[in-house]
């Protein structure tokens, strides 16, 4: 139900620990990317979404079946399982896959960094305590200005994408922040649980996808390696992380946890400098500092800090 018409009289916050949380969860979906570039050139993107929320869903059950928590006890949550599962995985991994075909690195970043955004107008409307605020939309904009500085020149070599690839990265953002405001509905459910039936229900969802689209995928090609980077996307990338993201909205609220995005991208790049050798420039500092500045601004402690001064 859409509450649009109420003034918001407790607007979520974020403490340090959720801070943390957010942190943690930008480094390991910048992560994602790395797993991802490797395994999609070996099994279709569909198919990979698949193994992807297979894989991440049955380590959730397991975990729940060894601390003795019965999923079956939430049943009555199926229908919203079900939501998420196509907002948060089914339809926005898939669009994100198919885009990135045709789509360069940096304007696809670009376009997911818009995430905040959406979030933020569609909270406006659909929620009473995220209401889009001068502060919120000043950071963001400063956030996606941070990473247009550190992607540079090879931003410009992207627009030149066919109009289909860019559409579907956007359709992914927005698909991503409506699944953010659906999941405040789920505060009284634990994260894990709300965790699991979402990839449970997304892995129901993309089973008929893959056969009609892509069938029975040939494995016999992918190397150990490959494996690797498939079961570390599932389980770091997909399960571990969408705890921590469940657990940012039920603290911090949809608005905050979308925030993630604008994360991702320094996560990526300082990732590429540590494990892969890549030296950062200085647009990539500049782009680093523009991006924290915005997180603070949103965070409130400027503003704190001007008052105070």
């Amino acid at each position: 139900m859409s509450t649009a018409g109420t003034r918001a009289t407790n607007p979520l916050t974020m403490s340090g620990y959720v801070w943390l949380q957010l942190l943690l969860l930008g480094a390991i979906w910048g992560g994602s990317f790395f797993f991802a570039r490797i395994a999609v050139q070996f099994v279709p993107p569909f198919t990979l979404v698949l193994i992807r929320v297979a894989v991440a869903a049955l380590a959730l059950q397991v975990f729940l079946l060894a601390r003795g928590i019965r999923f079956l006890d939430y049943r009555s949550h199926v229908l919203g399982f079900a939501g998420l599962g196509i907002l948060n995985n089914a339809i926005p991994f898939s669009l994100l896959f198919i885009g990135q075909t045709a789509l360069g690195a940096g304007l696809a970043s670009i376009f997911n960094a818009t995430t905040p955004i959406w979030t933020v107008l569609l909270a406006t409307v659909l929620t009473a305590d995220e209401k889009a605020t001068p502060r919120k939309l000043t950071g963001i904009g400063l956030g996606i200005a941070g990473i247009i500085v550190m992607m540079g020149p090879s931003i410009g070599t992207s627009f030149g994408a066919p109009l289909w690839a860019q559409l579907a990265v956007i359709g992914a953002t927005l698909s991503y922040a409506l699944a953010s405001i659906l999941a405040k509905r789920f505060k009284a459910v634990p994260p894990t649980v709300t965790a699991t039936g979402q990839l449970t229900a997304s892995t129901l969802i993309m089973i008929p996808l893959v056969l009609m689209n892509d069938g029975v995928a040939d494995f016999s090609g992918v190397s150990p390696g490959v494996w690797l980077a498939i079961l570390a996307l599932g389980l770091l990338s997909t399960a571990f992380a969408y705890i921590l993201f469940f657990s940012i909205v039920r603290s911090g609220g949809a608005t905050n946890a979308s925030l993630v995005t604008l994360i991702v991208p320094v996560s990526a790049i300082l990732l590429g400098t540590i494990f892969l050798g890549e030296r950062l420039a200085l647009q990539d500092f500049i782009g680093m500092g523009l991006i924290a500045i915005g997180l603070l601004v949103i965070d409130g402690r400027i503003e704190a800090l001007m008052r105070r001064s």
